[in-house]
């Protein structure tokens, strides 16, 4: 088992504090495992473990308590008086009304609470009303490069990197033979259980053709800004017809589901995000080979992919930057951080060298700037920090 440091240190100080504790992320991106990495944590700290309960509400056996009266009066029987528990919800979006119980159990019984869900409306609607203040989200992504390294030591990093590369971080995958049916296989029924349980049934979306149609042409154009508009005239030449609102709670309904993440634009120079023309990059790039493929032919989309959900997994507010008629890539900001990045596969030419340095040559300030690729050989230039991908993504700091 790869021990999650990033996501428990961000825990620890919210430890035995009266604030619930919500864990999101797609479906199988390691949220239950994490659930059990924080128990020992809580245990290696003095908790007594009979005071710590545990539903998993994907188990059928805890089908009986996806109402949350037959939730709450079930915890209060194995609760029997105790003065301090530690609960945690695997999948809680599956009980009915479970908002109330959790603030409940908070507010009587002075509950340290940990829910994992698989769907952004978790931290809308009611829990927003209830919890409000009084509730923390912690983003959870499938393994990085740097876990995905140390679930094979017996493998160097290039081999290491080779299936990441094509087969991505979804954190089952270490369990796996590493063979391409197997892994396919695999992703496709990941890809299947996120679009029909999380998005189709969740959404009530009747035309499951559309929807997998507007998935597959926001992997096929990872790294590109495209509109809802031009989505709209790409199904009409497959001969399939949806208005621009239709597509657009169709790729919100994905966002929400944590399969696609969306990436606004922000002008460096008027200092505005801009409403038009986003990105999309998926949570795993091993699902865009299982949803259209070409991982390997298109590399360039795939490292930007890998390298946009990192700075995200590393809690970096991230935009597409617009600098006159120049884009950077990728725009990460902290409170009192900034840095920014550009992704290509090589620089093999001149052209290419000057486009991906020359990108930075509009932006005036001191903050870190990195061209990030393949290269084996260090090109940083003029202040511009050159990195090869696999070195980026082991750093332990972008800002020094």
């Amino acid at each position: 088992m790869i021990k999650r440091e990033l996501y428990l240190n961000r825990l620890r100080p919210f430890f035995h504090k009266d604030i619930v504790k919500v864990l999101t992320g797609l479906r199988r991106s390691g949220k239950s495992v994490l659930l059990q990495q924080i128990q020992q944590a809580l245990r290696e700290e003095g908790d007594d473990p009979a005071s710590m309960l545990y539903y998993n509400f994907e188990d059928m056996r805890n089908l009986p308590f996806c109402q949350a009266s037959a939730l709450y009066e079930d915890i209060m029987e194995k609760l029997d008086g105790k003065q301090r528990a530690v609960l945690f919800f695997d999948e809680i979006q599956e009980v009915e009304g479970w908002e109330r119980v959790v603030n409940s159990l908070r507010v009587s019984h002075g509950a340290d609470i940990y829910v994992t869900g698989s769907n952004a409306h978790l931290l809308s609607g009611e829990l927003a009303t209830l919890l409000a203040g009084r509730y923390v989200a912690f983003p959870v992504y499938p393994f990085s490069f740097r876990e995905f390294c140390l679930a094979y030591p017996d493998r160097s990093r290039a081999e290491c990197w080779q299936s990441y590369l094509l087969h991505g971080g979804m954190p089952f995958l270490t369990h796996l033979p590493d063979d391409d049916a197997t892994v396919y296989q695999y992703l496709q029924d990941i890809y299947r259980s996120v679009v029909l349980k999380d998005i189709v049934q969740r959404h009530a979306i009747r035309d499951v053709d559309l929807l997998e149609r507007i998935v597959r042409y926001a992997a096929a154009n990872i790294g590109h800004t495209f509109s809802a508009a031009s989505i709209a005239r790409y199904l009409k030449s497959e001969r399939r017809s949806a208005s621009t609102d239709t597509i657009m709670n169709y790729l919100q309904a994905c966002t929400e589901s944590f399969l696609l993440y969306r990436i606004p634009r922000q002008d460096l120079v008027g200092k505005k995000i801009l409403s038009i023309n986003e990105k999309y990059y998926l949570a795993d790039h091993g699902i865009r080979q299982v949803v259209y493929g070409r991982n390997q032919q298109d590399i360039d989309q795939t490292l930007e992919n890998i390298v946009c959900m990192e700075l995200l997994r590393r809690g970096y507010h991230v935009t597409v930057g617009k600098a006159g008629d120049r884009e950077i890539d990728f725009v990460c900001e902290q409170p009192g951080k900034r840095f920014y990045v550009q992704v290509t596969y090589l620089l093999a030419s001149p052209e290419t060298v000057e486009r991906e340095f020359g990108a930075y040559r509009p932006i005036r300030d001191n903050y870190p700037k990195y061209v990030v690729s393949m290269d084996p050989i260090d090109f940083s230039r003029d202040g511009i920090i050159h990195k090869n991908i696999m070195d980026f993504l082991c750093m332990d700091s972008y800002v020094m």
